[in-house]
């Protein structure tokens, strides 16, 4: 089990490689879509009134949905080499939303 803190430390890490990665036009391009299509799927699953308690229960399971909707909805050359990295870039994002988050 991921602890709220742990978690945050691997979505800020993979927000940071996410911005590094996207900087580049035509794979930022691919990888915001990515992110987005990960923030769609966290409103259906997680709502949007939630704590990080919450969020870090979905992303303990979310290996394989993140996977799973990226392949479906965004698939690009090269795609699986990205699940994690706008998988964590979403879970980032989404966590500012969350009840109890303070920066």
């Amino acid at each position: 089990m991921t602890t709220v803190s742990a978690a945050r430390l691997e979505w800020r890490d993979g927000n940071r490689r996410f911005l590094r990665e996207a900087r580049d036009p035509e794979r930022g391009d691919v990888l915001h879509r990515q992110r987005e299509i990960v923030l769609d799927e966290l409103r259906r699953r997680v709502g949007t009134t939630f704590t990080l308690d919450e969020l870090v229960a979905a992303y303990a399971a979310s290996e394989h949905w993140v996977r799973e909707v990226i392949e479906e909805r965004a698939p690009s050359k090269g795609w699986a080499r990205t699940v994690s990295l706008s998988g964590d870039a979403a879970f980032h994002a989404y966590s500012t939303q969350a009840q109890d988050y303070e920066p």
